[in-house]
């Protein structure tokens, strides 16, 4: 199963080292990893895609409560959360095919960020399932270069119910 660990760590030089170097030593494997500070300068969020099933994840999640720099850990797995991935792809793509190319990333949303006399570049936004399907799709032209991000996310927040409005 995929779960989704997000870890508030100090922001401090050593501290993503010191975090994969946990993952190595006990056979964990990140399927992701995405780190960025947080609008705390002193603070970085670290969002990691595990895949396991619970008992590892909570064992991957005891280990992560441990380290000293390590502030907070949540598996957002059972919670109801909002989780993107970003990508620049490269596409293969003679003058002739670009009006495809630029229909397929207007049907996703995507924006067109460069172009080259035989390739076009894409940046595309969403679900993990969603960029792949993406992929997909842009495999018949040919695919130059793919990079993503890793899956950030962020748990949602309680809303009112329509009738408490």
């Amino acid at each position: 199963m995929r779960h989704i660990i997000s870890t508030l760590v100090q922001n401090k030089p050593g501290v993503l080292a010191h975090v994969a170097g946990m993952f190595a030593a006990r056979a964990f494997n990140i399927d992701s990893l995405a780190v960025g500070r947080t609008d705390d300068p002193t603070l970085s969020r670290m969002t990691i895609v595990v895949l396991g099933d619970d008992r590892v994840v909570e064992q991957v999640r005891k280990q992560l409560a441990k380290i000293i720099d390590v502030v907070k850990v949540q598996d957002f797995s059972p919670k109801d959360i909002i989780a993107r991935d970003l990508m620049l792809i490269s596409v293969s793509c003679c003058p002739e095919k670009r009006p495809e190319v630029f229909a397929l990333a207007e049907m996703f949303d995507a924006k067109i960020v460069d172009i080259g006399q035989k390739f076009v570049m894409v940046e595309i936004s969403g679900t993990e399932d969603r960029l792949e399907t993406f992929v997909d799709m842009c495999r018949p032209y040919g695919i130059k270069n793919t990079v993503r991000t890793g899956t950030v996310a962020m748990a949602r927040l309680n809303r009112p119910e329509k009738n408490e409005l």
